[in-house]
């Protein structure tokens, strides 16, 4: 009768996430994620390092001193995941739930039918429950990961980079009539007949985008009416995956979300751009625009349904102040952020700290907010240690929210 319900689909969703989004390099909220500025509210277009610059603000490359050398992320790997409905914490209680429907179906006898299958009315109506409770849960993650090599020098500072990043929506959509079929059966007013599957309608959604950047930065230094501004500029390829896995709840199959009946590509090209200057001698101010060529992107059509990954301009406006041991910075998004256009957009501020405790010891926190309210806002926190006169650095950075919002950042990087 019923094969599998939408708890299966959800744990299979949630494998398949973290198998995508490693699997492909790409584990992020935005298009970037680093340690340090993850700690920091997310904001890193006035504050960034030299060596994870490119990630942010390409002009900030020109921020190298003369004694810095070759800058290598060898990786930046971040993921958020937001489940408001506590999806995972029902994961269990619902594969239990239809592991003792199926048992109660298969060793259902005649003396059971002549009984009024007492068992079989209690399993329909604990699985109508679970269905209830499921009606417009969703799951919503995001990750990043990045590896960047930056070559700094006095005339062109340069950068090397592959950058990351992955979105996956999940859904339930749980039809009425299915709760109304199992509330029958429960309460004895429907007989359950061979074939009832097909009456089920309730489906599970699953999309998921990752897009992977390769790109070389550029930056230089300009005299422009006797103030010093920097720009920087990033054309790359970018590849994108789409998944649509849109099937009923009895024919679900988790090994078949990540198969290549449900994912098309596409490949393309794209540019990030930014800009940098002082004002006075501790604060600095930083502009970028990223994927400045919009794109859309078509999912393939699945049991009729389709959606459209949306690849938009991201203009950020940052400021950054940095005296002795401090650095206070905040972004402001000045367009949203898109994604399937079944989601609504997000348009975030974040701001931050950074103390910087010892020569090697750094502590962070900030706070990022979705003005749209799309997304939860979050406390951000994280430390960094750079041991060897600066030579290794390693940062983690963490994020917590409302409506079961957690994530975290890792990131290593060298200096030669």
């Amino acid at each position: 009768m019923v094969k599998n319900i939408i708890s299966r689909q959800v744990l299979g969703y949630s494998i398949a996430l973290t198998s995508l989004l490693v699997s492909s390099s790409a584990v992020a909220a935005g298009t970037w994620y680093d340690a340090r500025n993850d700690a920091m509210g997310g904001a890193g277009v006035a504050a960034s390092r030299y060596g994870s610059a490119v990630l942010a603000n390409p002009a900030l490359m020109t921020k190298a001193k003369p004694e810095d050398g070759v800058s290598v992320i060898l990786p930046s790997v971040g993921l958020q995941v937001t489940d408001k409905d506590k999806m995972v914490d029902k994961i269990d209680d619902i594969s239990n739930t239809v592991d003792n429907l199926r048992s109660t179906i298969s060793s259902l006898t005649f003396a059971d039918l002549l009984s009024g299958y007492p068992e079989l009315k209690a399993a329909a109506g604990d699985m109508a429950n679970k269905l209830s409770d499921l009606r417009g849960n969703q799951v919503n993650a995001n990750g990043g990961a990045a590896l960047a090599v930056t070559v700094p020098n006095e005339t062109l500072p340069f950068a090397f980079v592959t950058k990351a990043y992955g979105t996956v929506h999940l859904r339930s959509n749980i039809s009425e009539d299915d709760i109304t079929y199992l509330r029958g059966v429960s309460n004895g007013t429907i007989i359950p007949l061979p074939g009832d599957q097909d009456r089920l309608l309730s489906t599970g959604n699953g999309l998921a985008a990752l897009v992977t950047d390769y790109g070389v930065a550029f930056a230089r230094q300009f005299n422009v009416a006797g103030h010093a501004v920097s720009f920087g500029i990033t054309p790359k390829m970018q590849q994108v995956w789409l998944y649509n896995y849109t099937t009923k709840i009895y024919e679900f199959d988790k090994s078949n979300v990540r198969s290549s009946e449900y994912r098309n590509s596409h490949t393309g090209f794209n540019l990030d751009v930014g800009m940098a200057t002082n004002i006075g001698d501790h604060l600095t101010f930083g502009l970028t625009g990223q994927n400045l060529i919009a794109q859309d992107y078509d999912t393939k059509e699945i049991s009729g349904y389709r959606d459209t990954y949306q690849i938009r301009p991201l203009a950020t406006a940052g400021l950054a102040w940095d005296q002795g041991p401090f650095t206070v910075t905040g972004d402001v998004d000045l367009t949203p952020t898109k994604r399937f256009k079944s989601q609504e957009d997000s348009q975030y501020i974040g701001v931050g700290a950074e103390y910087r405790l010892l020569s090697w010891m750094q502590l962070r926190a900030g706070y990022r907010a979705d003005v749209k309210g799309t997304d939860e806002n979050v406390f951000t926190a994280g430390v960094g240690f750079s041991p060897f006169n600066n030579k290794v650095h390693f940062d983690v950075a963490g994020s917590v929210g409302n409506n079961n919002t957690v994530g975290g950042v890792v990131q290593l990087a060298f200096n030669f």
